[in-house]
């Protein structure tokens, strides 16, 4: 049986005796905790275990019992495995980090508990957890899969989908300090066309903007409005549609038996093949992330529509009280251009980059960490991005002498309890952070939200 009485890889043909099944999980272990890097972040490992128990608890990864109630009392406990985020290379598996938090298993490696960084052994003895250590099998059932890049895509999905809806809410407010015609955003243009992203897009740029003046018809507009402003509800959407296929995605390799070689009793059948293979969460949430790169760039020309006196429909330059004496927010435009074009380099696909490795057995693998990892920095990028559209559309509605919607005029409200409208120049970069860490907080949502109900 494959990694259970034989090598693995390239020495899948090498039978061991007896005497070596035993150990050849200890080395198996010790020869994959080939990671390099600083530790991955603890929600992530916590994920990647939490994914890991439930591959086990289909029944079919042939482990002992006291190998998953060992990891399900680490998790309890709060005993983390410090794990290097870099090294795999998503087939089979995560092997390096996963290798990394099966130490333990040995009372080896290193761990989180209570806020400190101790050695393996002493945090599950603080614990109060029995070290299982390795038998036949165990090893590699804890090692082999992708579990650690699934993990982090399953956090940053809702990252994601969570950063969607505060992306109509910033588009609301910008296509309302830009006095937009509301046409584009009647669900009806939407459900002709019948993309669902579109038809929920829509309907929460109109609930943001109820009960503006906008939507009486009584103030002039322009017949038609930029792409950046009337294609919002097609290009956020287009967006939801896609995390909403990685989240399937995602859902399915949770809920999987993503593991090699594959038991099932029932039909006294081994099964060896690949089901640890990245690729079908690397590929969709390569796209998920160039979704909201995508979803940046649009929200990087509503904001140059805002601070471009040609364009902004008669707010003052770069939203400054005193154009020329004062800049206003002229650079905040190059601080949100130079996240967006690192976004733009973070989005070339990893699914496809594939680099043979272990003497060309494992001759393709799914590159989904690169993946995992680059969409965090996109996502970190994008609530930059997304802060300073926010930040501008709030200073340009302050301008504005109409009644606002009730859920701009909230979003408004929360932006103030944050940063100050600006009246005279002033360093921006204390703004630009405080909007950042504002737009991952999700606080402008959960707000708006008990005003205008849940965004869809």
């Amino acid at each position: 049986m494959y990694g259970t009485n034989t090598g693995i890889g390239e020495f899948s043909e090498k039978v061991l005796n007896d005497d070596q099944v035993k150990e050849f999980q200890r080395y198996l272990v010790y020869n994959h905790a080939a990671g390099i890097g600083e530790p991955a972040p603890i929600e992530y490992i916590r994920a990647a275990l939490a994914g890991r128990i439930n591959v086990h608890a289909h029944g079919n990864s042939g482990c002992r019992p006291e190998i998953t109630q060992t990891l399900v009392e680490m998790l309890n406990k709060g005993v983390i495995p410090v794990v290097c985020q870099k090294g795999s290379v998503g087939a089979s598996g995560d092997l390096a980090p996963m290798a990394q938090a099966a130490l333990l298993l040995m009372g080896e490696g290193e761990a989180f508990y209570n806020g400190e960084r101790l050695a393996g052994h002493e945090a599950m003895q603080r614990a109060g957890i029995e070290i299982p250590g390795l038998q036949a099998r165990d090893g590699l059932a804890t090692i082999n899969g992708s579990n650690v890049l699934t993990a982090m895509s399953a956090l940053h999905i809702y990252d994601m989908e969570r950063f969607l809806k505060q992306a109509e809410i910033a588009a609301a407010m910008s296509i309302e300090a830009l006095l937009g015609n509301m046409k584009p955003y009647n669900t009806k243009l939407h459900e002709l066309r019948g993309f669902k992203g579109a038809i929920t897009s829509a309907k929460n740029i109109m609930k943001m903007i109820e009960g503006s003046d906008l939507t009486t018809g009584k103030m002039k507009t322009k017949v038609q409005d930029a792409y950046s402003m009337r294609s919002t509800p097609q290009v956020i959407g287009a967006a939801r549609d896609a995390i909403a296929y990685a989240r399937s995605q995602v859902e399915i390799e949770l809920n999987g038996v993503g593991d090699n070689p594959i038991f099932v009793p029932e039909m006294k059948l081994t099964l060896t093949g690949a089901n640890f293979q990245g690729s079908p969460v690397s590929l969709p949430m390569d796209m998920a992330g160039a979704a909201i790169t995508m979803v940046c760039v649009l929200a990087e020309r509503r904001l140059n529509r805002l601070t471009n006196p040609a364009l902004s429909q008669g707010l003052p330059d770069f939203l400054a009280h005193e154009p020329g004496f004062y800049s206003g927010m002229m650079l905040s435009q190059y601080t949100a251009d130079h996240l967006i074009v690192e976004q733009k380099i973070l989005s070339a696909p990893a699914s496809i980059q594939s680099i043979p490795a272990a003497a060309d057995q494992e001759d393709f693998v799914s590159m989904g960490m690169n993946t995992a990892i680059k969409n965090g920095q996109i996502l970190d990028n994008a609530y930059g991005v997304l802060g300073i559209e926010f930040m501008a559309a709030a200073q340009a509605l302050d301008f504005r002498k109409f009644t606002p919607g009730k859920g701009t005029q909230k979003a408004r409200e929360v932006i103030r309890e944050h940063v100050e409208h600006l009246e005279v120049d002033r360093p921006l970069y204390n703004d630009h952070n405080k909007m950042k860490a504002l737009v991952k907080s999700g606080e402008i949502l959960d707000e708006v939200e008990k005003v205008v109900g849940k965004l869809g």
